[in-house]
């Protein structure tokens, strides 16, 4: 018989706030987090917006002498890992760190370390690129400093899966704990790439918005005047616990996650097929997963993330897996104030999935000003919503074909 799991902890750092209480708030406030970026000088880009973190200590989670050997998509690891675990509380005791492990995907790893080491290089020899280089730059190196300082000795990870890095993540914790491999897992994803040659790639690719002039209208996801995603930065983790094991111990217990499904579309490097076949399929794998209808679902945080090809797929796929339902339940992208977090997106909007059930409020849409006429779901325009919700689904979707799918539910005993 599988474990139940239960989320017992969350931490968060966004463009919205360094802590989940605060991303939550700006979430339901219909905030947005885009801005000029500030990190690198944009005068010859097309795209000079992004969702950056604002006002992160960093040497409230590390020293000085660490802070120079970690990039900072590993920073944003061991910030939110901290707060998720202090949030969940002791969760496993001294000498039992074997039953604890840590998940965290990443779409693009230490990118940013990457491109300063590189030019330390070109302009002065090989003898000046730093040995912390390459420690700094490997994607699996967060779940790494998160496992050396939790003492987390379980499975260890790091799903590298495009946009669906942090849904990978928690899905693959998930069944872990659920299959007895590990009581409790650390499991989410992170990004850190506002950079010059991220920036550059996407715009070469023609996938970000380039609506400059008004960072914050610039996520418009189902808007018909929509042209691209916002590329944004931050880590959301999640502590999964078998429910028998949180029980013991007295845990607070967030919700339950209950399905998880992962597919492929096998089609094409960046684009989806028609109808989003592949999407079709992870969601009714998801469904099937968790011992679920279609009509039992309340809200879908969507992938939604305002490039004219996902916002119409992704409506054609809901249809189809819902069918008469879609037309009740509410969908929504949060993209629409966060910007794109990559391989973090995942772990944020499971994050806001199980805030939204706790508190019964939808997340808004915002910027929907004009919707497109192929776009013709409930996306909650504009503004949060109060709503009784027992049940929520967060889609993700990847360059590669890669499409994951969770499903959360309200705890019950």
């Amino acid at each position: 018989m599988k474990n139940r799991v239960v989320i017992t902890g969350m931490g968060a750092v966004t463009p919205l706030g360094n802590s989940v209480a605060e991303t939550w708030a700006g979430v339901c406030a219909g905030k947005s987090g885009i801005g000029p970026i500030t990190k690198f000088d944009t005068t010859l880009f097309e795209t000079k917006i992004a969702g950056e973190l604002k006002g992160l200590d960093p040497l409230q989670y590390v020293n000085r002498k660490e802070l120079r050997r970690v990039d900072e998509f590993i920073l944003y690891a061991i910030a939110a890992s901290e707060m998720a675990m202090a949030d969940a509380g002791p969760v496993l005791g001294a000498g039992n760190g074997e039953r604890l492990g840590v998940i965290i995907g990443s779409a693009i790893g230490g990118l940013a370390t990457i491109e300063k080491e590189k030019e330390a290089v070109l302009a002065g020899g090989p003898r000046k690129m730093s040995p912390f280089t390459i420690p700094a730059a490997l994607a699996n190196l967060a779940a790494g400093h998160v496992s050396i300082r939790t003492g987390a000795k379980g499975p260890i990870g790091c799903p590298v899966a495009a946009c669906a890095s942090g849904t990978c993540g928690i899905g693959d914790a998930f069944r872990l704990v659920s299959e007895g491999y590990a009581d409790a897992m650390i499991a989410g994803g992170v990004d850190a790439a506002v950079t010059p040659m991220s920036v550059a790639g996407f715009n070469a690719m023609r996938t970000i918005s380039k609506r400059n002039d008004e960072p914050e209208k610039a996520s418009r996801p189902f808007d018909r005047q929509r042209d691209g995603f916002v590329i944004s930065e931050g880590c959301g983790v999640m502590v999964l616990e078998s429910l028998a094991h949180a029980l013991a111990r007295g845990a607070r217990i967030y919700g339950e996650l209950v399905g998880y499904g992962n597919t492929s579309d096998a089609f094409h490097m960046a684009a989806p097929p028609d109808g989003h076949e592949g999407a079709q399929r992870c969601m009714r794998a998801a469904l099937q997963n968790a011992g679920m209808d279609a009509a039992e679902i309340d809200y879908i945080n969507a992938h939604g993330t305002s490039t004219v090809m996902n916002d119409a797929f992704e409506t054609e796929a809901i249809k189809a897996v819902f069918g008469e339902h879609s037309r009740t339940l509410a969908v929504s992208s949060t993209k629409s104030m966060t910007g794109h977090l990559l391989g973090a997106a995942g772990g944020i909007e499971a994050i806001l999935c199980v805030q939204a059930i706790a508190e019964g409020i939808l997340p808004p849409t915002t910027n929907l000003e004009h919707p497109d006429p192929e776009c013709d779901l409930d996306y909650v325009p504009l503004h949060a919503r109060k709503r009784e919700i027992r049940t929520a689904m967060s889609n993700t979707f990847g360059f590669g074909g890669v499409n994951a799918v969770l499903i959360f539910k309200k705890f019950e005993g």
